[in-house]
């Protein structure tokens, strides 16, 4: 690889990381629009009361449309970065996957931006805005993807340790990513069905550990809960396996770190949530912290596949035959 290339490929993942940014950037704005309830404070869509995006006044941008506009004006930097992404890719990346990949971040990003225009558009309709939020995530995750795939640990030789544990870190890493992002769309969920404080104490629920679940919104927010618990429990399990058995593993053992201080912050966030009223910072946090934990986990999944092997299993009969060979 020449010095040029070797340039080249650096400033791609820089630039991905970038973009891997300015997406965690959105999605804490897209917070604070819900947090602060400015989802309809600019009425019309794709323009911002008759203004196109970068041509509305400044001076305007007060209150609600503050959060709103901008939120406009950060998707649509995103969404110009995700475009010059995806054709720096198809111009020197020669996998065609990681190509692929690209792509599918790009068409990601305008379905994001036609949902966004639809929620607007239908006047935040709980179906539209919860897809929106997970369009959001699944986003996200593409593009920690591609700024992990493009960057030189990818490209390095990689030395796999086996892993006999049942079951594999391989496996219960997809399973703890599979569970932060099932929470994240239940939390899309209660947010946008205003159910954050349909159980307003914590840790107890109405004075009680199962509170009386007789309406939507408590079953969706204990389910919440719930699901909170799962995911702690998951993230517990992920993190004891590599500290045990894999924590030699810096690429590992990082993220691990990560993903530990990231969920007891999250549960803390979530605590103080409920205990302030859902007041706009611990609540915009706590949607924030969500997908850094979906993030993390992803990276772990990804690092598990490619720093351990599961050594295939030979059934009994074949190593009976190895160890006592057939007479005659």
């Amino acid at each position: 690889m020449n010095t040029h290339e070797s340039n080249s490929r650096k400033w791609l993942h820089r630039f991905a990381l970038l973009v891997v940014g300015a997406t965690f950037v959105l999605i804490f704005i897209g917070g604070l629009v819900t947090s602060t309830d400015s989802g309809l404070s600019v009425p019309d869509w794709p323009t911002t009361y008759g203004h196109f995006m970068f041509s509305f006044p400044l001076s305007q941008m007060v209150g609600g449309i503050l959060y709103e506009h901008g939120h406009r004006m950060v998707a649509t930097i995103v969404g110009m970065l995700t475009m010059i992404l995806a054709i720096w890719l198809w111009r020197v990346e020669p996998r065609a996957w990681v190509r692929r990949l690209g792509y599918a971040a790009l068409v990601a990003v305008i379905l994001q931006g036609i949902l966004g225009g639809l929620t607007v558009l239908f006047l935040l309709p709980t179906a539209i805005s919860v897809a929106h939020g997970t369009l959001a995530q699944l986003f996200f995750c593409l593009t920690i993807c591609l700024a992990l795939f493009t960057s030189p640990e990818w490209r390095k030789p990689r030395v796999r340790t086996d892993d006999v544990q049942r079951p594999s870190l391989q496996t219960l890493t997809i399973i703890t990513t599979a569970l932060v992002l099932l929470q994240l769309i239940l939390g899309a969920v209660m947010r946008h069905t205003k159910s954050g404080l349909a159980i307003p104490d914590f840790p107890l629920a109405f004075g009680q550990v199962i509170p009386p679940l007789d309406s939507p919104q408590i079953v969706i927010h204990f389910a919440h809960r719930v699901g909170a618990l799962l995911v702690s429990a998951s993230i517990v399990w992920t993190v004891v396996r590599i500290f045990r058995k894999h924590r030699e593993e810096a690429m590992l053992l990082s993220p691990a770190l990560l993903l530990t201080g990231a969920i007891i912050l999250q549960i803390t966030l979530g605590a103080l949530t409920i205990w302030t009223q859902k007041a706009v910072t611990p609540t915009t946090m706590h949607v924030a912290t969500g997908a850094l934990i979906l993030g993390i986990s992803v990276v772990l999944a990804l690092r598990a596949r490619r720093y351990t092997e599961i050594p295939e299993r030979i059934p009994a009969a074949e190593k009976m035959e190895k160890i006592i060979p057939q007479a005659g």
